[in-house]
């Protein structure tokens, strides 16, 4: 029995510490094509099973899309991507971080793609669930939020104190 806990107490530890290092990574991702890759091996074999890793490589794959050359890869990227996202939202529509990778997307997402239309339903989801998530995804919002224009400063204010 103790065996058993013991290894299910390692096994959620390692899962924290890894999403703890992806959301470090994404924060990342955009700074340069070598950072996008970098986020998108760290992320490629996301299990169908676990929603949050699946928007992150969905988020990955929509961020190949930037730094790709070629119009037409572009454009598919970016769908393959934002798909991965959606369906992660299906599954799991009241988590907060999945709704939070899907508004980093659309906040950055030139307008000619049409992908905001859910920029306010999912920034009044974070707003309203903040309080309650643990601590190490309050630091990973709070930090998006920071430098987020879609946040008021009042709503701002509301995250950081």
């Amino acid at each position: 029995m103790k065996l058993t806990l013991t290894f299910f107490v390692s096994l959620l530890a390692f899962a924290l510490q890894d999403l703890s290092s992806v959301r470090e990574q994404y924060s990342e991702a955009t700074k340069s094509q070598k950072n996008a890759e970098d986020f998108y091996n760290l992320v490629a074999n996301a299990s169908k099973d676990n929603k949050v890793m699946l928007g992150y490589k969905g988020a990955a794959i929509a961020l190949k899309a930037k730094f790709a050359k070629d119009r037409k890869a572009k454009k598919s990227l970016f769908i393959e991507g934002v798909k991965l996202i959606e369906n992660a939202i299906k599954s799991e529509p009241n988590n907060i971080e999945l709704r939070l990778i899907r508004l980093s997307i659309q906040e950055n997402t030139p307008k000619i793609l049409n992908y905001k239309s859910n920029i306010n339903e999912d920034k009044k989801l974070i707003l309203t669930n903040f309080g309650k998530q643990n601590q190490s995804l309050k630091e990973h919002i709070t930090s998006f939020v920071k430098q987020s224009s879609v946040f008021s400063e009042m709503e701002k204010k509301s995250i950081l104190n």
